[in-house]
């Protein structure tokens, strides 16, 4: 078995880090002193992402996107979790399930936003429905030429930026019709109730919507009837793995931070890193990030190559259990390792601790990935996790 990254992925894994440090770095102070980007600093990012040809990576050339590989959005989403709040979500990827649109819904979403002229947000979370999407009350009611929705959804990033909606309703309020539509912001009885304030400063918002007997027409619902949860579960998969990928990226670079400090800062005259306790926290962040990098690779690259699809999304959530846990223990150690300075909010390991404390939250919990890990191994045994 061959390990080694061929040529175009070791340009492409450069290519994504040049990226990230010419075009999406030098934006962190801004997003940071003023909780998010102007129009006119997004804007210009989505010109970069354009340009550079990181546009739509998950969606094919057909629909105006890269037609990347899971391994290959990887390499990409690994050195984009390098920049802080959240500034990797400006290279703007459609959500995945998009591509089981139609015709007549890739001309007038898909495409444009693969081309940087719309922008989509997922709408799934509610007040009573988080981890278990089947207690959502959003309702979608059928009518003459179309559908009536109610209901309220949170959570919903890139929601003050997005144009459209897609949103996950049960048909008749049934969880056994489940269902993705396309929503447009603009219409009426879409409305915001309110936008939170977060823990981190994220380019983007995170806003609650309130659907007031929104009426969308026949040609709005995604797919069919009754697969808004394999879209969801989808959509979750292709997210845990962006997840994983920017946690290696992000603890990565904060190892790097925190390496060069100790390297530089003297104390009762020698280096810092000479101090056994100050090793012995270097030593264990890069195991930790060895350990999810050779995990993250190796499930992108089964991906690729033809994994069952349970199998695939079993693997996943212990993918992103153990990544978004290990980028929490790696940044506390980055912080220690620099002390005061570590706790500036000036220094990308004191956002970069702040920014992936979520990660062990949304788009699944670390509890509801040990769930689907320990219901794995019941129904299939530890050969799925050992044996492979």
């Amino acid at each position: 078995m061959d390990f080694n990254l061929s040529k175009e992925h070791q340009d492409l894994q450069i290519r994504a880090r040049k990226f990230t440090d010419e075009v999406l770095i030098p934006y962190e102070l801004e997003c940071e002193n003023n909780d998010g980007l102007s129009i006119a600093s997004l804007r210009a990012i989505n010109d970069k992402v354009m340009e550079w040809g990181f546009n739509a990576l998950n969606h094919t050339k057909e629909d105006g996107g890269q037609g990347y590989s899971i391994f290959e959005q990887m390499l990409v989403d690994e050195q984009l979790g390098r920049v802080t709040g959240a500034i990797w979500d400006a290279v703007f990827r459609p959500s995945f399930p998009m591509k089981f649109a139609n015709a007549q819904q890739k001309a007038e979403y898909l495409i444009p936003t693969c081309q940087g002229q719309r922008r989509d947000c997922y709408a799934i979370t509610e007040a009573d429905a988080g981890s278990d999407p089947r207690q959502c009350r959003t309702t979608a009611t059928k009518v003459a030429g179309g559908w009536r929705i109610s209901g309220e959804k949170w959570f919903v990033t890139v929601g003050d930026w997005a144009d459209y909606i897609l949103v996950h309703a049960h048909v008749d309020g049934d969880a056994d019709k489940a269902a993705v539509f396309f929503v447009d912001k603009n219409l009426e009885g879409v409305s915001i109730k309110r936008t939170p304030l977060y823990t981190h400063h994220f380019c983007y918002k995170h806003p609650e919507f309130l659907f007031d007997n929104v009426f969308v027409p026949d040609g709005k619902l995604l797919g069919q009837v009754g697969q808004g949860f394999d879209f969801t579960k989808d959509w979750f998969v292709e997210a845990r793995l962006g997840i994983a990928a920017r946690c290696v990226g992000g603890a990565t670079r904060a190892l790097e931070v925190a390496n060069e400090h100790a390297a530089q800062r003297v104390q009762f005259g020698t280096t810092i890193r000479d101090f056994q306790a100050i090793e012995f926290m270097l030593a264990d962040m890069a195991v930790e990030i060895m350990a999810a990098k050779s995990m993250l690779y190796r499930v992108c690259w089964g991906i690729d190559n033809g994994g069952d699809r349970k199998l695939n999304h079993a693997r996943v959530s212990a993918l992103k259990l153990f990544c978004s846990e290990m980028v929490g223990r790696v940044c506390d150690r980055a912080v220690q390792i620099l002390g005061g300075r570590g706790y500036m909010r000036e220094n990308p390991v004191e956002r970069l601790w702040r920014d992936t404390r979520v990660d062990r939250i949304w788009e699944g919990t670390s509890e509801i990935q040990r769930v689907i890990v320990g219901g794995q191994i019941k129904r299939r045994g530890l050969d799925i996790y050992t044996g492979w």
